[in-house]
């Protein structure tokens, strides 16, 4: 897989919230400063900008560069797309549909898009996070931006993650297609994929068939994981249309249906989850005056998912617990240049729609069924305006961004409103906050050295289960969940820096981030309250904590020794406590990654190693413990065969040769990772 690494923004704060990050700032600094390197700092005109882009991008299909059959797997699944980047991780319940992190920080804290199109899952256990709602060979990139870099696409604490739709974009390739199918041994997992791609200069229509089925897979040593089994089908179409040489429209559709998806470490499966997702846009290439680049959108999505314990041996009370969630939005954003100053503008609203409910079927006849809104149909309305200011100065780049939003959250079902009065007597209806984000960051080079520092500060609100979830039972620590609608916005400050240095054949950077999260939204154990899941321990509260803090570092090295070899290698280390010194869950240990890469006309091939420490700081009151050390490896190798003017790609490969059995800190309840397992890709190309 190729990844393309962008600088990243970062901030200052005062000194006794950094003395933390500055000690590591300065080790690394010191293991820079002995490579004995000269350098000479670039002479740039006064008026220069130097462009820097704050995102990592990743690149997913390119099914139209040669760059697609380098990839180590080109039909994997998005979710370890992302997992290759150096901030993203995830959260895995199974084999199908794992919970990005971003810096340590899950959905709650995080802005994640569609083309920019928000989209809120419907389940309240997050088992269908908006990453399983699309597919590889729909999407061409990943940006992903750390902390208050994502506030572009939304108030966020942790980074925003934006899915790129693939486009043929008024290329005038005419009649292309192409069809892939993969197979993987450990659970028998088949993909097949079709896409069909027309494009003149002034149209284009993009079309895009893919089915994924897998069983059981195997953990390391032969263990079965049962209910890990899914089964994906997902179509997408794109297309657009020149109105004149400088005006366009553009529209797409998504539709995504997952059956019979097992979730081993939870206690229910998930019968059907489904996502319809559409847009219509229109660009500009000028507006008046200094403006241009004009990009607007409207979309629609829905999304129903449907959790049961059906298939589930011993089940001491059947659940149905459906959800559904519906979001209707809009941005429209401009671009304009005068003298240093590149602006952004953008302007940007959502209104979504969240209901979730359950149902209890006692075992005996007599007794009638239980039923409860989970989620009491909150309406959220959320308009916010974002704007950043990227201005040249002599052989650096500052840049400023703010984004202000309004948004107000109704709870629509009396019923569900009356439930939660159980609990807040003098809650209201409706409520409406505030939210706010300010960022500042420098840029300097002097090749072959960047150099960036600055700083931030964000607030969110809290999500419909922090603040109107009703009774969420969490498998992981064992307990109910109850939202409160009166919790503070959660704040943060953050500052971070990087340094890299880059030579023709070497490169080498290390980076490090330090947030301070006044107002911290977590559970909270209530002894007062009743559990309303049979073997539950008890109920948790969402609460604010006073503060949080969050330290993550990473160091990255890159050699290519000869132009067919590359090395690349990736070290990190991330630490959290609470305002008592207590670890906060799901924070991953030292972790480290390397792999060498060969590539030469139509050969490639890519050896990898991935592992972690010993998970040291947990915290068992989440249902943590202590996670074991493990190292895995994995091959793979491929070839480009040409047809006249066709193109097939084949790659095979072996995931987790030695066949480890282990699991990670962020793997629910333990669950064990797949063991070994070797897959086999073809895909042609039409051209």
């Amino acid at each position: 897989m190729t990844i393309i690494k962008c600088a990243h923004k970062v901030f200052t704060l005062p000194m006794a919230w950094c003395q933390p990050t500055i000690k590591w700032l300065t080790q690394w600094f010191v293991i820079l400063g002995m490579t004995n390197i000269t350098a000479q700092e670039l002479i740039l005109p006064q008026d220069s900008i130097i462009t820097v882009n704050l995102d990592e991008v990743i690149l997913i299909s390119a099914r139209k560069t040669l760059d697609y059959h380098r990839q180590a797997k080109p039909l994997s699944t998005l979710e370890e797309y992302l997992e290759s980047s150096k901030k993203v991780t995830m959260v895995k319940r199974g084999a199908y549909a794992w919970e990005p992190s971003l810096n340590n920080m899950f959905s709650e804290r995080l802005s994640i898009t569609i083309d920019g199109m928000k989209i809120f899952g419907a389940c309240t256990d997050k088992m269908d996070p908006i990453t399983s709602y699309v597919e590889v060979s729909n999407l061409a990139k990943a940006y992903v931006a750390s902390g208050q870099q994502g506030a572009k696409h939304g108030s966020t604490i942790g980074g925003a993650i934006d899915l790129q739709l693939e486009k043929s974009d008024f290329r005038d390739t005419g009649l292309q297609g192409g069809v892939e199918t993969g197979f993987e041994s450990n659970n028998e997992m088949n993909v097949w994929g079709v896409n069909l791609d027309y494009s003149r200069s002034n149209f284009y229509i993009d079309a895009d068939l893919s089915y994924r089925k897998a069983e059981n897979y195997s953990a390391g040593g032969g263990e079965e994981v049962a209910f890990s089994q899914f089964e994906k089908f997902n179509v997408a179409i794109n297309s657009g249309y020149k109105l004149n040489e400088h005006q366009s429209l553009a529209a797409s559709i998504i539709f995504d249906d997952a059956r019979d998806v097992g979730y081993p470490a939870l206690p229910m499966d998930v019968s059907m989850a489904q996502g319809v997702i559409t847009s219509i846009g229109f660009e500009q290439d000028s507006l008046f005056g200094s403006l241009f680049n004009w990009n607007s959108k409207l979309y629609f999505n829905t999304i129903t998912h449907i959790m049961d314990d059906t298939n589930r041996p011993d089940v001491p009370i059947h659940m149905d617990m459906p959800g559904w969630s519906d979001t209707y939005g809009f941005f429209s954003e401009v671009r304009s240049h005068i003298k240093k100053h590149s602006f952004l503008f953008k302007l940007d609203g959502y209104y979504n729609k969240s209901l979730a409910e359950m149902t209890m079927y006692p075992n005996v006849p007599e007794e009638l069924p239980m039923f409860m809104l989970t989620w009491p149909d909150v309406r959220t309305v959320n308009v916010g305006f974002y704007v950043e200011d990227e201005i040249g100065l002599k052989g650096s780049t500052l840049k400023v961004a703010t984004r202000l939003a309004l948004q107000n959250q109704d709870v629509a079902d009396e019923f569900g409103l009356n439930s939660l009065r159980i609990f807040y007597p003098e809650m209201q209806k409706s409520k409406t906050r505030f939210l706010k984000s300010i960022s500042g960051q420098w840029h300097k080079m002097w090749m072959p050295w960047h150099l960036n520092v600055g700083l931030s500060y964000g607030d969110r609100a809290p999500s419909v289960s922090e603040g109107y979830g009703f009774y969420l039972f969490n498998s992981f620590d064992n307990h109910d969940y109850i939202g409160d609608p009166e919790l503070a916005n959660e704040k943060s400050m953050e500052v971070n820096a990087k340094i890299s240095w880059k030579k023709e054949k070497f490169k080498l950077s290390a980076e490090a981030n330090f947030f301070h999260i006044p107002d911290y939204i977590i559970g909270e154990v209530d002894p007062n309250l009743s559990v309303m899941t049979i073997g539950a321990e008890g109920v948790k509260v969402y609460k604010n904590l006073e503060y949080a803090n969050l330290f993550n570092t990473s160091l990255e090295m890159e050699y290519i020794p000869f132009s067919q070899f590359k090395w690349t290698s990736l070290l990190s280390y991330h630490r959290a406590v609470d305002q008592h010194k207590e670890n906060l869950p799901f924070i991953s240990p030292f972790s480290y990654r390397s792999s060498l890469t060969y590539n030469k006309g139509s050969l490639s091939g890519t050896i990898g190693m991935t592992g972690a420490g010993k998970q040291v700081h947990y915290n068992s009151k989440f249902g943590e413990d202590q996670t074991k050390a493990f190292t895995v490896f994995s091959l793979s190798l491929g070839k480009t065969f040409n047809f006249n003017n066709d193109l097939m790609y084949t790659k095979i490969g072996m995931e987790n040769i030695f066949d480890k059995k282990y699991s990670t800190y962020s793997d629910w309840k333990n669950i064990p990772r797949m063991g070994r397992n070797f897959f086999v890709t073809v895909s042609y190309a039409i051209n």
